[in-house]
């Protein structure tokens, strides 16, 4: 699969490969009782702190326990790791075509002592052909480009369970209303169940 506008500048965090400076930083997260902390790096999205999508996506994001879930797109891992903390016999899987934000996944499922997740590196959903899901998390990065945030939305039926959930944050007059008209498009629906900050979680069920 291309990277289609994704790899762009080795110092982007939605390139493959940015430059590990070795410097970390600690963010830790209070959220839904859910305490975690993470290990971040320049080079990843939102490296020094929790980013306020993130954080708004967190706070309405659907969750059953049970659930296969997928975080696309996971950066340090915290939406993966929160996700897998409210799904205990769920079992989420984390991507990114970031090798440095996939390293730190790895080490932050360890340090949260998360055993019913994992991560997976490449572009999109690449790492999961074939397998379906009960929900896909995304912060799309409207940053990299509305093609590739486009693709998250026209590619996720075919990684949905029928009843599953296509959950995105974005900033509503940043990106967010092409994005729910999209998501309309594709599936033929599309609910905010949450807003805050002028970000929004839009919800699209596959019917």
């Amino acid at each position: 699969m291309e990277d289609v506008g994704i790899e762009m500048s080795h110092y982007h965090y939605y390139s493959k490969r940015p430059r590990d400076t070795g410097r970390r930083y600690t963010i830790e997260v209070q959220i839904r009782g859910i305490y975690v902390k993470l290990i971040s790096a320049p080079g990843i999205f939102s490296a020094r702190k929790l980013d306020k999508g993130t954080e708004v996506l967190l706070k309405y994001m659907i969750i059953e326990d049970g659930w296969r879930i997928l975080d696309l797109g996971c950066g340090y891992g915290v939406i993966g790791i929160v996700a897998a903390k409210l799904a205990p016999r769920g079992y989420v899987i984390l991507t990114d075509i970031n090798k440095l934000a996939v390293k730190l996944a790895r080490e932050n499922l360890k340090l949260n002592d998360i055993h019913n997740a994992e991560v997976r590196e490449g572009d999109l959903y690449e790492p999961v052909r074939g397998e379906k899901f009960n929900a896909i998390l995304c912060n799309p990065p409207i940053s990299a480009g509305l093609d590739v945030c486009y693709r998250v939305i026209d590619e996720a039926p075919q990684y949905l369970e029928r009843g599953g959930l296509l959950q995105l944050v974005a900033r509503h007059n940043k990106g967010g209303r092409r994005l729910m008209e999209r998501m309309l498009q594709v599936f033929g629906n599309c609910d905010v169940v949450g807003s805050e900050a002028g970000y929004r979680v839009y919800v699209s069920r596959k019917e």
